[in-house]
């Protein structure tokens, strides 16, 4: 086997993309926008028809913004984190929802997990600490997404510190 050949990869001790919970899906969509429009629609006739014409249009207005807003809402879910580790290397890559990336390379020997909690709400903010600065991640979890988040990942942590560990043949 020729050098190039060989693999120097090393194996991924951990691995997570994180997205953000959406618990409307498409057809839920489609089923309160038609509720809202047909609400606004009869509300709309109603005023029409004692005459005051100008609250029809409103009525039309707000289903329009009601659109726009879950529109934008749905936009904003397309921003993800990934989280990869090897042993050697601690990479996260944060993807904003307009498609812009930011990314940066820890040493997992070096970095260490800092937890802001709260008694009543649970894990509220985490952070990777390395050389001073501070890396919040997990933003787009819940509480106790984030705990088992957490909890995965110092595994992990504990296991590059560790270092490889070799099997003996039979």
């Amino acid at each position: 086997m020729s050098p190039g050949n060989v693999s120097t990869r090393e194996p991924t001790l951990f691995s997570a993309v994180i997205t953000p919970h959406r618990s409307l899906g498409g057809t839920g969509f489609v089923v309160v926008m038609t509720a809202v429009a047909v609400v606004s629609f009869v509300g709309g006739m109603f005023f029409l028809l004692i005459g005051a014409w100008p609250v029809f249009g409103f009525f039309g207005l707000d289903v329009l913004l009601i659109w726009w807003a879950f529109r934008a809402n749905y936009r904003a879910a397309a921003a993800y984190e990934e989280v990869t580790m090897t042993s050697s290397e601690l990479r996260v890559r944060k993807v904003s929802h307009r498609g812009e990336v930011a990314e940066w390379s820890l040493n997992p020997l070096w970095v260490r997990l800092d937890r802001e909690g709260d008694e009543e709400f649970g894990l509220r903010r985490l952070f990777l600490v390395s050389r001073g600065r501070r890396l919040a991640v997990a933003s787009h979890l819940g509480p106790d997404e984030r705990e088992s988040f957490a909890a995965a990942l110092a595994a992990a942590l504990g296991e590059a510190r560790r270092g490889p560990t070799r099997t003996a043949l039979p």
